[in-house]
């Protein structure tokens, strides 16, 4: 469920070359502070995914919600 989550995610991404540098930009707009910037347009999804990875592993080890995406919910359940 994870890896769909997160290629779900991922075909929500936006690119565009920034204009003042010529780097490639990518974000994520459902997921606020998920973004890369780098050299090439391939470095840049490598590097978008891992943010993402980072983001929701942080938001699931504090217990806060996550965005539904393509009606996948991640969820954390307790367990007794």
């Amino acid at each position: 469920m994870l890896t769909s989550y997160i290629r779900a995610a991922m075909r929500k991404a936006k690119y565009e070359i920034l204009t003042d540098d010529g780097t490639f930009y990518g974000e994520i707009p459902e997921f606020q502070g998920v973004y890369a910037n780098t050299d090439n347009l391939e470095a840049c999804r490598d590097e978008l995914e891992t943010v993402l990875e980072e983001w929701v592993l942080f938001r699931v080890s504090r217990n806060l919600p996550l965005p539904v995406v393509d009606g996948i919910k991640l969820a954390v359940a307790e367990v007794s």
